[in-house]
């Protein structure tokens, strides 16, 4: 545990990401800010919704627009239930809590899921990561579900024919 400026009380942990944030806010004053904030850390005792929900407030003072809504940390303690969505509670908690437009992460990986999310509420974004690794037509994917069209860029011409006949294979 740290006992200088930088720890102990919450505003002292809060420090150095709100200094962040001001001073980016500071070089970029007209530039849309978010911040990724771990919003729990699993282990008894340790960060917790209600940490983050005052940190979210304090960057939201500072200018920052949104958060994107992760957990996790650096201790072998934690107890993490990993499933679908499992840290949209999480994204949920800060958007009510602190005011801000959030971003849920975490397992989100078919289309119908992340909509529900977004429409129910629950975050005002998601992102993907793992899952565009795992298929990387995963934005293709997402919008023939919901019955769009593709209009590949001009670049992608000769490839047309092979996404829209993997388009109908997703489909």
């Amino acid at each position: 545990q740290r006992t200088d400026r930088w720890g102990g009380s919450l505003e002292n942990r809060m420090r150095f990401a709100v200094e962040i944030a001001r001073a980016v806010r500071k070089a970029a004053p007209s530039m849309m800010l978010g911040a990724r904030l771990s919003v729990k850390e699993w282990v008894d005792g340790g960060f917790d919704v209600e940490d983050a929900i005052e940190v979210a407030k304090a960057l939201k003072a500072e200018g920052i627009a949104y958060i994107c809504c992760s957990s996790g940390g650096n201790s072998p303690l934690q107890q993490v239930p990993p499933g679908p969505g499992y840290q949209v509670h999480l994204a949920e908690a800060v958007r009510k809590g602190a005011g801000i437009p959030t971003r849920a992460v975490g397992l989100i990986d078919d289309p119908s899921q992340a909509e529900a999310i977004v429409a129910g509420g629950r975050a005002d974004m998601v992102a993907l990561a793992r899952a565009f690794l795992a298929d990387p037509r995963w934005g293709w994917r997402a919008a023939a579900a919901f019955g769009e069209e593709i209009h590949p860029a001009p670049q992608l011409a000769r490839s047309v024919t092979t996404m829209r006949h993997w388009m109908k294979a997703a489909g």
